[in-house]
């Protein structure tokens, strides 16, 4: 019995010694596994926001580990804020901050030029800021002025053009009277310059051949072409590869002859430049929806100038009233030009013959 009590003690102290053994090693493993995820989580924080030693407010432990941890930090921290002698050099645009020590920006600025325009273009602020106005670009005034354009035409130019100061007087010169040879009026290279100070930046060979493509593409006489290129100057000097698209696109898209065709461009040569998808966008509207005859559309080629959704509201609203009729030979006639002339104000007081009120009420629930 003795030796029976006697192996049940040794029993429970081996138990008991194995709990003990047990409890320890969960316990150092809960202390290092708690170890290792304080210190991953002060590499996270101190790699996020590194902040010198003595600003920060995590708090300093006796462990050796995040001691060693926290002096290899404070060394990175002295890094990465040494920036030491050098100066912050950022490269600026801004010609207002030069105006008060440039005499040429004051200048400038009185002829009526946008500086703020200029400088959003790559590389023209930094030109201009470089020019002595008495020497580049006083001349070029007296030029523009012998040509007879205003003054208060120099800033609009300058603002559209300021590559005007790198071009040969002499080169001008020529191209004047390069224009002048072609019978082009003084009023209507006035106009010309004005509206599209680039078609000075064009030699006179590349003008006549952009001259002689719209001639010879749609049989215009010299005087429909000086025409053409009196009301839309920059058509001239437009993109030709969408010039070519736009013609491609009213010939064989939409379908208007050679005449047809002549007629809508010296009347609207602004069409020319609208995207093709918009143009063929809208034909499609006004030919089916409104349903309005080719010979009709070259009549108020305005029509394929305006934007859909505002012949769409404009002609919806009239089919509401009943008054969309736009057979000349019927009653209550409505001319197509009366659709895309005015404001609402004017489309609804005398083409709709109807109030702001109803128009207003109309846009709201369609």
């Amino acid at each position: 019995m003795k030796f029976l009590a006697t192996l049940s003690a040794v029993a429970m102290l081996c138990t008991w010694v194995r709990n003990i053994t047990k409890v320890s090693k969960t316990t150092k493993c809960y202390q290092f596994s708690d170890q290792i995820r304080y210190i991953r989580a002060l590499k996270r924080v101190q790699s996020d926001l590194i902040v010198p030693v003595e600003q920060s407010n995590v708090a300093h432990h006796d462990n050796p580990v995040e001691k060693k941890l926290t002096e290899q930090n404070e060394k990175q921290s002295a890094v990465a804020f040494d920036f030491g002698s050098r100066e912050a050099h950022v490269p600026t645009f801004n010609l207002a901050a030069h105006v008060n020590n440039s005499t040429t920006l004051q200048q400038l600025l009185s002829l009526g030029v946008d500086l703020h325009s200029i400088e959003r273009r790559k590389g023209l602020g930094q030109y201009v800021l470089r020019l002595d106005f008495e020497e580049n670009v006083k001349p070029y005034l007296t030029f523009l002025a012998d040509q007879g354009i205003s003054p208060d035409s120099f800033g609009k130019m300058i603002t559209k053009n300021p590559l005007i100061f790198k071009a040969d007087l002499d080169d001008l010169q020529t191209r004047i009277d390069y224009m002048k040879s072609k019978r082009f009026s003084v009023e209507a290279l006035q106009r010309i310059f004005t509206k599209n100070p680039y078609w000075l930046m064009f030699s006179t060979k590349r003008i006549d051949r952009r001259l002689g493509y719209f001639q010879k593409e749609f049989y215009l006489s010299g005087h429909d072409l000086r025409l053409l290129a009196t009301k839309e100057p920059r058509l001239i000097t437009y993109n030709m590869e969408h010039i070519r698209k736009s013609v491609f696109t009213l010939r064989e898209e939409m379908g208007f002859s050679n005449k047809e065709l002549q007629s809508l461009i010296v009347h609207t040569p602004r069409l020319m430049m609208i995207p093709p998808d918009d143009l063929v966008e809208r034909f499609s509207y006004v030919h089916n929806d409104m349903g309005l005859s080719h010979a009709q559309i070259i009549q108020c080629p305005e029509l394929l100038a305006s934007r859909e959704f505002r012949l769409r509201e404009r002609h919806e609203f009239l089919k509401l009233l009943g008054r969309a009729q736009y057979d000349p030979q019927k009653d209550l006639y409505i001319s197509p030009s009366e659709i895309v002339r005015g404001n609402n104000f004017y489309f609804v007081r005398n083409v709709a013959k109807s109030d702001l009120e109803t128009f207003d009420l109309f846009l709201k629930t369609r």
